[in-house]
């Protein structure tokens, strides 16, 4: 294993994180967005009007896309086990 192989193995472990963790971030955001917006129009500051729509939006989407994140992560760890079983 070169420098090369290190780096495009890291690489690829990298890219599947964000792919596999995109959908539950984004929504995270989007929906953090949302609220942050509805607080500033009607001045209401309760600290867990943040939190528990959020942990049920990523809880949803992680369930719907759960198929997709380990399909990711099957690719990748099917990628690391080829790379070991041909000596990189």
């Amino acid at each position: 294993m070169n420098e090369a192989d290190a780096l495009d193995l890291v690489q690829s472990a990298i890219w599947t994180i964000i792919i596999a963790a995109g959908p539950a971030v984004g929504v995270a955001m989007l929906v953090g967005i949302a609220i942050a917006l509805l607080q500033a129009l009607t001045q209401i500051q309760e600290v867990t009007l943040t939190f528990i729509p959020k942990i049920i939006a990523v809880l949803v989407v992680t369930a719907l896309t759960g198929t997709f994140i380990g399909q990711q992560i099957l690719a990748f760890t099917e990628e690391v086990y080829g790379r070991i079983s041909t000596g990189f």
